[in-house]
């Protein structure tokens, strides 16, 4: 169990380490002396907030002790006063080494008197009940103190494991978007290539059939025409020789007429080209979605109370004596005024989805294509009508 002597001997112990560890700091460990000078801040103010609360009001009530409180909170004042000061130091600067020794050297002036005078004053003044009952009340409001330290850090963790969260969704996001419009890009190439290699196989596909057309209807312009009669076909001139020949004898005009006579039909292939549409996919614009930070003015209502203190006169309820009276008494109260502390937390206050949508269409998609026709002409109507008349002798 803590005694009222060891929680006054004990409790500089974690200022001193401080004091000892900013000392230690050069002028470009800012930030060091930042994070310890905050530490160095709590503790003084909790010390001297506890004493305040829990100690001073029990000591102002013996006649032993009351006069030991004046120079207790002249000393407080004036630590609040230099750590006011040190705050407004640039953490870098030559000024703040000089600042922070003097205040060490007016707390540890302090911490000696504590244990110099007002120890023994309290262990003479005090019972061992009013000793032991502010002894716990100290120990519990440095236990809630501490319990706040540890929430605020578990806060401050969790805000940046979650802003660690968010940048790393937010990397994976952009690398698969990044993977999206590489494997976008791929399939457009393939495309395009699977367009090129159609097109370049339609062409040269038509590109044999027009020659084939050609082919058949120069052997169809060159062949020559035959009724089936020598005799009618020199008659009409359906029958030539091409050039170059001359006549063939009587026996070979036989062979000759038993050959034309064997072709009965001519085909002659009209081919037309055919539309062969393909796809490739382009770049039809860019959206780009940013984050950004921007600051705005922010306000919120906070209810702060004041504590002063009020002296006034008023009758008495009795006349009759009661406490000690015709004696010096001085009382001193410690006005308290609240202020606002304000710190900031982050939360995620709406999303930003960024995707892609497809949809269809339907295009139609106009061009010329040529196609081969044929145009029937006869050279006269007599000789179409004999050549019907012939067909029919035949039947």
């Amino acid at each position: 169990m803590t005694t009222i002597r060891q929680l006054i001997q004990t409790s500089p112990t974690k200022a001193n380490e401080l004091f000892a560890a900013l000392a230690d700091t050069s002028n470009n460990a800012v930030k060091t002396r930042e994070r310890l000078l905050g530490d160095l801040k709590s503790e003084l103010e909790l010390l001297a907030k506890l004493e305040e609360e829990h100690l001073f009001p029990v000591l102002r009530k013996h006649k032993e002790t009351k006069d030991l409180i004046t120079p207790a909170l002249n000393d407080n004042k004036e630590t609040r006063k230099l750590l006011a000061e040190l705050e407004q130091t640039p953490k870098g600067s030559e000024e703040f080494g000089p600042k922070i020794a003097e205040l060490r050297k007016v707390f540890q002036q302090s911490v000696r008197d504590e244990r110099k005078d007002l120890l023994p004053a309290v262990l003479k003044a005090l019972s061992d009940e009013e000793a032991q009952a502010i002894v716990e009340k100290i120990e519990e409001g440095k236990a809630e103190a501490e319990e706040a330290k540890r929430a605020e850090a578990e806060q401050r963790r969790a805000e940046q494991r979650q802003e660690r969260e968010q940048a790393e969704k937010l990397l994976a996001e952009q690398k698969e978007a990044a993977d999206r419009e590489r494997a976008s890009r791929e399939a457009t190439r393939q495309t395009a290539e699977q367009v090129a290699r159609t097109v370049e196989a339609a062409a040269e596909s038509t590109r044999e059939v027009a020659q084939s057309a050609a082919e058949t209807a120069q052997r169809v312009a060159t062949a020559p025409l035959s009724t089936g009669s020598l005799f009618f076909d020199a008659m009409f001139g359906l029958w030539g020789v091409p050039s170059g020949r001359s006549l063939a004898r009587s026996g070979s005009v036989s062979a000759a007429r038993n050959q034309v006579s064997s072709q009965e039909e001519e085909v002659i292939p009209l081919a037309e080209e055919t539309l062969i549409v393909g796809k490739r996919t382009e770049n039809s614009g860019t959206t780009t979605v940013r984050r950004y930070v921007v600051e705005v003015p922010a306000e919120q209502q906070v209810t702060l109370y004041d504590e002063k203190v009020v002296v006034e006169r008023r009758r008495p309820v009795t006349d009759q004596a009661t406490g000690e009276t015709l004696t010096e008494l001085t009382v001193e109260m410690v006005e308290t005024s609240e202020v606002p502390l304000v710190a900031k937390g982050v939360r995620v206050r709406e999303e930003v989805v960024v995707r892609r949508e497809r949809t269809k269409r339907v295009e139609t998609v106009r061009d010329t294509i040529r196609r081969d026709e044929v145009e029937i002409s006869n050279a006269s109507g007599r000789s179409s009508n004999r050549r019907a008349a012939l067909a029919d002798s035949r039947k």
